[in-house]
């Protein structure tokens, strides 16, 4: 039997069976087009070998698309209705037993997913998204590659370069595990209920990282600081690390920084050069 997908209809008389208000709380929008849902299992390059994350299944539509590619997919939903009757949904809709696993938790609070997983592919809470994505990449470094949807603003945050005007905490901090690509827009019109602000899908591919975990650690804490204050030089910033700004200056001349320039400046690289040099102190 092959695995059918949810059309509109559908997912709207399981919410009402279930008597499922989306909760603004929980960034409930789920996603009512198939098309969009085979769009991104396309864009994440899911293969039959591949164990699955998802994050926010919601009702399912993103859940059955990636089980038309593979048979291994293990669904994260905080929601207990949803997480409860996503398995009897699955098997409606053809998903043999084995193939999906469904752990009724915050994702946040996930520490554990059993059988090595190979990608990530969700619809995450706006409210949430970046800690969600920067938790998933330190906690399950299997995790080669995704596609996550998030609002815009987040997206253009997680792919933006050093020196532009949306690089922040959240670029440099996903830049430390992978490449981050913003891939595709996606219409307000796929969800229900139809959100106030755009999305789109951002696809990361991992790369090695930059450290070990104490690096990553010293490097996260460089880059909070200079965020923190972008408005002033590195110097600056960092005095108090070094016991006042001529030494801040001298130490970040060590490693071919400019002292006077400031953090939305700086690659994570940079960031972790300063790092070890802190290290050799």
């Amino acid at each position: 039997m092959s695995i059918s997908l949810l059309g509109a209809a559908e997912i709207r008389e399981i919410a009402e069976r279930l008597d499922l208000h989306p909760a603004k709380s929980l960034g409930q929008n789920f996603v009512v087009d198939a098309n969009t849902c085979q769009k991104i299992v396309r864009l994440a390059v899911i293969s039959h070998g591949d164990h699955v994350v998802e994050i926010g299944p919601g009702l399912g539509s993103l859940t059955l698309a990636l089980l038309q590619a593979t048979d291994k997919v293990t669904a994260i939903e905080i929601d207990e209705r949803l997480a409860s009757q996503l398995p009897h949904t699955a098997a409606d809709h053809g998903v043999t037993s084995g193939a999906l696993s469904v752990i009724n938790e915050d994702a946040m609070k996930v520490f554990d997913i059993p059988g090595n997983p190979t990608k990530l592919v969700a619809n995450l809470p706006y409210n949430v998204s970046v800690p969600v994505l920067l938790t998933v990449l330190e906690r399950f470094p299997s995790i080669t590659s995704g596609v996550v949807m998030v609002q815009t603003e987040v997206a253009e945050r997680l792919a933006a370069k050093p020196g532009s005007k949306t690089y922040g905490v959240p670029s440099a901090k996903a830049a430390w595990w992978c490449d981050v690509l913003l891939s595709d827009s996606v219409s307000r019109t796929v969800f229900w209920p139809v959100p106030n602000v755009d999305s789109s899908l951002v696809k990361f591919i991992r790369h090695q990282p930059l450290g070990d975990e104490a690096l990553r650690r010293r490097t996260f804490d460089l880059i909070d600081r200079a965020f923190g204050q972008r408005r002033k030089m590195l110097r600056a910033i960092y005095s108090d690390i070094y016991g006042g700004s001529g030494e801040a200056e001298r130490a970040l001349l060590s490693v071919g920084i400019d002292p006077t320039i400031r953090g939305e400046s700086l690659s994570v690289q940079r960031f972790a050069a300063i790092a070890k040099e802190l290290d050799r102190r």
